[in-house]
Formats: structure tokens, sequence, C-alpha cells
């Protein structure tokens, strides 16, 4: 297939109709699938991570339960806001952020933003399914007294492969029906908690001072740090979307879907484990929740959380990565990113111990990924006036070909700041990584084709 040249032209107008389960490619999207309801839906079932309890949990003794809140609010409007700015070449052009990268990195430089958005993604991915797998062994342990975590771990990876190949139309279906069930159950936990431990909260975390200093706005960047992945590959998802949904819509429907889902999930772990010290959602529940019917529901609704993240945050952005670099298939792409989700050992990273090395992970990937972010913004919104070359997008051999020295240099730099200020290191990355592109963009001469 050719593209044709549409610098300074509209793009032809997708069309709302149907396609094949798990025919997903890297080619301008012209078939969107998502109406509003249905992709605010995804990004609700999608948000619901225990990777969000964690660094609730591991706020207790930083921030009483108001500012652990207006941090949240904060990191979730910037989210929003961020998501819709670099969203927009997805939404308008129907091009996955593989594609969308070729712009500023090159064909060959996309593998440093692919490398840096996978890895967070993967160690997700095995992370939340042990926790799935936890929730459902337990479960099964509690109604039939059979225990046996590693049989859980390899079916509950095996579902989610296999749901996985479905493509968009499985999230879709996926988070739309589960998306009812998500709300119902953090409002039930939510409240479990607070009627158990509304003691125990209220002394350590209503009535502590707390600050808001620097580990405030830390705090705010852990909560924004756990999206900053989805930030750099929202185009994979807004290329799904209708075309006639406005930017003040989609800015609406990010935080509408994601702030729920971080405050509850954010509040409850830093409520339980300010109650009891304890970081482990299975423990937790396990404990707060007498009935054992209820204790069945929410554990059931863990391992769910854990398969609606997973699909449409875990899977997707390193797929399409390895589909770009080795010229994978999507189904074969989706199933290598399943079994590649075994070799981060989630096992160790669920200990009481992980929680603080899972901050400081959150952290260090953010580091890399804010640059990109600020990169791929500066190039789609100012360099290049949100007009994107199809052609060259696609041409191998064409401009962008090979690596853009501007977009590295950039990256490198941004990095720096990122790690000189690591509490804030999003933050700190975003203006050096951006301003140094733009001015390599100006002056490097080996950079000049790629302006095209």
């Amino acid at each position: 297939m050719t593209y044709q040249d549409t610098a300074g032209a509209a793009p032809p107008h997708p069309s709302h109709g149907n396609k094949s389960i798990g025919q997903e490619s890297l080619a301008p999207q012209q078939t969107r699938i998502m109406g509003s309801w249905s992709y605010l839906f995804a990004w609700l079932g999608g948000c619901v991570s225990i990777g969000t309890f964690t660094i609730g949990s591991g706020l207790v003794g930083t921030l009483n339960l108001l500012q652990v809140v207006v941090a949240i609010a904060i990191g979730c409007t910037v989210i929003g806001v961020a998501l819709m700015i670099n969203g927009q070449a997805g939404h308008r052009y129907g091009i996955p952020f593989m594609v969308q990268a070729r712009s500023s990195f090159g064909f060959t430089g996309t593998r440093l933003p692919a490398l840096v958005r996978s890895v967070p993604a993967l160690v997700w991915f095995g992370f939340q399914s042990w926790i799935g797998a936890g929730a459902l062994n337990l479960v099964s342990e509690t109604m039939f007294g059979f225990s046996n975590i590693w049989a859980f771990f390899i079916g509950f990876q095996a579902l989610q492969i296999g749901l996985s190949v479905l493509g968009f139309h499985g999230i879709k279906w996926l988070e739309n029906i589960g998306s009812i069930f998500i709300i119902g159950s953090l409002i039930y936990m939510f409240f479990t908690v607070i009627g158990k431990y509304g003691t125990q909260i209220s002394q350590n975390l209503i009535n502590v001072e707390g600050t808001w200093g620097a580990p405030f706005w830390g705090a705010t960047m852990l909560f924004l740090g756990i999206y900053s992945t989805m930030m750099l590959n929202v185009s994979d998802y807004s290329r799904e979307l209708h075309d006639d949904v406005g930017r003040g819509r989609q800015v609406a429907i990010y935080a509408n879907s994601i702030l729920p889902a971080t405050l509850f999930m954010g509040l409850i772990g830093l409520m339980v484990s300010g109650a009891t010290g304890e970081v482990d959602p299975i423990k937790v529940f396990s404990s707060a929740v007498d009935n054992k019917l209820l204790l069945v529901t929410t554990l059931l609704f863990i391992a769910f959380a854990q398969v609606t993240t997973n699909i449409l945050n875990n899977v997707v952005p390193p797929a399409y990565a390895l589909m770009d670099v080795f010229k994978l298939p999507f189904r074969t792409a989706a199933v290598l990113v399943g079994l590649l989700a075994f070799a981060t050992f989630p096992w160790l990273l669920v200990r009481d111990e992980s929680a603080a090395g899972l901050n400081l992970f959150i952290q260090t990937y953010s580091a890399f990924l804010g640059p990109i972010f600020a990169i791929l913004v500066v190039d789609y919104h100012v360099i290049r006036g949100q007009r994107l070359n199809l052609a060259h997008l696609y041409d191998p051999q064409g401009p962008y070909r090979g690596i853009n020295p501007a977009a590295v240099i950039a990256t490198v730099i941004g990095v720096g700041f990122a790690l000189l200020f690591s509490g804030v290191s999003w933050y700190a990355s975003l203006i050096p990584a951006g301003v140094s592109y733009y001015l390599l963009m100006k002056t490097l001469p080996s950079a000049r084709r790629f302006a095209s």
C-alpha cells in the first residue's frame, strides 16, 4: 500500500465500520471502533493498577490523607492534558506510536523509544499477573482448599495471552463490560477499608501534618509516572477513537476515567498500609473482609482488574514495537509479550520490601519517558505544525531513514536533568529535552532532512 503525501492537507476521513478481530497493523487506521463511551470505559478498566495501590502504600508517614488526594488530582490533571496533546497525531492520522516516532527519531532511531516503553510494560505485566494469580489462588484455597500459586500464574498468563490476540475488539468488550464491575468493587473496597480501620486512619493519616514541599510534588510525579508510559504511546489508542471526538471531550474522557481509578486505588493503598503496615493487597483484603462471599468477590475483582490493565497498557505497546522491529504479525507479537513477562521475576517484586524499589523504578523509567514525550510533542506541534507526511513516515529509504541525532542528543540532555532532580524526574526533563530538540532541529546539519 502507498500513502499519499498529506503534508498541509487533512488526512482521509476514517470510517467507523468493522474490522476483523485481531487484525492490528502499523498502517494508518481507516476503521475506528471506539466511540466516546467505549473509549472512556476502556481507559477506566485499563487504569485500575495494583501499582497505584503500592504507590499509596509507600506514602505512609510522608503525606496526610488530604495531601495524597490533592497529589492524585494534580497528577491526573496533567495526565489528561498530556494524553490529549500527544494523542493528536494518532487520532488525526490513525498512526500508532512507533510510526509517530519516526519523524523525530528516524526509522532506526525508534528502537530507543520502543525499548524505553516496552521494558516498564513487561515488568508491570509480570507484576500484575502475579498479583492476579495470587488472588485466584486465594479464592481456590478459600472455596476448595486447593492452593498452587504457580499453576494459577501460568494459567492466568495463558488466559491473558489468549485475550491479547483478539486485539482492540477484545479490549473494547473486555473493558466495557468489566467497567461496571470495577466501579462497584472499588467503591465497596474503599468503604470496607474505612469501616474496618476508621480509627487507625484518623490517627495515622488525617491528624498528621505531612508536607506540601518536595515530597508532595514527588508524589504527584509518582501517580503521574504510573501513566507516563501511556502518555508516550497514547496514539496506539487514540487511533481507535472516532475522529469526530474533539479535544475538549478527549481531556474529559481521560480525566473521568483515570481520576476515579487512581483515587480509589491510591487511597486504599495509603489507608490500609497506614492502618496495618501491610502492602500486599491480597493479604490486606483477606484480613479486612470477614464475609467469605464478599472476600471471593473482592479477590475476583483484583484478578479481573489485572487482566483489563495488562491487555490495554502492557500488551499493545511492546507488541507494536515487536511488529515494527522484527516485522512480526500482531498475534505472534502479543504471544511473545506474554511469554517475556515471565522473565521479569514478578514473585520477587511483590515482596513487602519491594514497595520502595517499585517507586524508584517508576522514578527511573520516568526519567527516560519524559524526554521522549517532550520530543514527540515539540516535533508534532511545533516543528511540523500538526501536519505529517504519511508518505515519508512509511518510506524506510526516505528522509526519516536512520537515526535523527537531534532526538538522541535531546533525550540524553533530558535524562540528565531528570536524574539530577530524581524526585520529580518526569517534570524536570520536559523543558530541557523539548527546547534542546527544537534548537538542534534548527541548527544541526545532520538533522535538517528530518524536518521535511
